[in-house]
């Protein structure tokens, strides 16, 4: 894997760079649980300019199986979505499942919540699994607790992780997967090698340009292997996050993620939490915060110097009827939009702001239509990925700082292109 930071704000932390896989360049990813984004097709993901996404591995693993998905090809195949893949390693679905989960030193004793059927989920099946799946990012399994937990808790949850780490580390290098990334051909390579080329600007509306002969349905015929990416635990206690971070360091991995946040605590905590950890953190490689958050909370971390990002918050918001606008909120369904002829958002170009009315949007979802989650849901996927890119020319232009004091002081929710 290629990182390269092309640029750094010079009053905070943030940099901008270019991530460089198999399938393309990563900043901000849409979670698509099961293969696919709620009410989106890939077509529709690609006119909206989305470049990489997130898949689960828990979801995937139960329903349809990383055997079918493999025999498919992988996952770039079986979506018909030749772009980047992260895959999550499926542990903090299996410890959100109250009831169903049992934590040992081997891994994760699990019930289905399809059907009750008994799992086990160890830190080698993790990786075995993900690489089954094709993916191109991949994660070790890692142990996240809630908010609150005790400090023995999560000191105990933090050494387990950084252990698990070390045996997900030991088997994917046992697999024969060597190397530093992306260019290295392997037999355990799984995924279908779709000939990207990088786009310039991660997370922009344009399109990923690829290669001529690669479509979903026609990969390159020249594999690329996924890259491990070890995860940092510790709650938001300072100690335990630096302890989780040298554990890791010492294993080494190509890109290093912050777990364990926005799972409730106060989001001051978030920032600082966020914050500490990043500066611990080596400035050559990726930083990934994991499932964060608002459009606002993206500005404040890429501050701190984080990467890349995943949240379920733009599309299952839409599902609900709530889109985010350069304004902040909107509850659509409120009785006061139903003559409203203006569109979500009038500073938004999205497709969706540019042809249909708050009034008319309001009406599918008062009538139980799919198509308002689709609208909603393209309006809040453009809005995220727009704000991503105004953060980027933000930092590429030195004045990251002016959009955080708007941020801040309540006069942007960011956006505004």
């Amino acid at each position: 894997m290629k990182f390269e930071i092309i640029a750094r704000d010079p009053t905070t932390r943030a940099r901008a760079g270019l991530l460089h896989t198999a399938h393309g360049t990563p900043a901000f990813m849409p979670v698509g649980t099961a293969g696919s984004v709620k009410g989106m097709t890939q077509e529709d993901l690609e006119r909206l300019g989305v470049q990489v996404l997130l898949a689960n591995t828990y979801h995937l693993y139960l329903r349809p199986g990383h055997e079918t998905v493999e025999a498919a090809g992988g996952l770039h195949r079986f979506m018909a979505w030749p772009h980047p893949i992260l895959t999550d390693s499926g542990g903090f679905q299996v410890m959100s499942l109250k009831g169903l989960g049992r934590v040992t030193e081997d891994g994760v004793e699990f019930r289905s919540h399809l059907d009750g059927s008994s799992h086990f989920l160890s830190p080698e099946r993790a990786v075995e699994i993900q690489l089954a799946l094709g993916a191109d990012i991949i994660m070790a399994l890692d142990e996240c607790v809630e908010y609150p937990s005790s400090y023995e808790t999560t000191r105990r949850a933090t050494q387990l992780t950084g252990r698990w780490a070390r045996r997900a580390k030991d088997y994917y290098e046992r697999t024969g997967i060597r190397g530093s990334g992306f260019g290295v051909r392997g037999e355990r390579a799984r995924d279908s090698g779709f000939g990207i080329r990088d786009s310039e600007n991660a997370g922009s509306t344009s399109s990923v340009k690829r290669s001529q002969e690669a479509s979903p349905r026609n990969p390159n015929p020249e594999p690329r292997i996924p890259v491990l990416f070890g995860i940092v635990q510790g709650g938001i206690d300072r100690a335990l996050r630096r302890e989780s971070v040298e554990q890791i360091l010492d294993i080494g991995f190509q890109g290093y993620a912050l777990g364990g946040l926005s799972v409730g605590e106060p989001k001051g905590e978030t920032y600082d939490v966020t914050e500490y950890t990043a500066e611990l953190l080596p400035w050559e490689r990726p930083r990934y915060l994991m499932g964060v958050g608002t459009p606002s909370d993206l500005v404040e971390c890429v501050a701190h110097g984080i990467d890349l990002f995943d949240c379920v918050m733009p599309t299952r918001n839409a599902r609900n009827a709530c889109v985010f606008t350069s304004e902040g909120r909107l509850a659509i369904k409120s009785a006061r939009y139903a003559r409203d002829e203006a569109p979500l958002d009038p500073a938004c170009r999205c497709p969706v702001c540019r042809r249909y009315s708050r009034a008319y949007i309001r009406h599918l979802f008062q009538a139980g239509e799919m198509l308002a989650a689709v609208l909603a849901t393209q309006h809040n996927l453009h809005f995220y990925l727009d704000t991503m890119w105004n953060i980027r020319q933000a930092v590429l232009s030195g004045d990251l700082v002016s959009l955080l004091r708007r941020v801040r002081t309540g006069s942007s929710k960011v956006s505004h292109t």
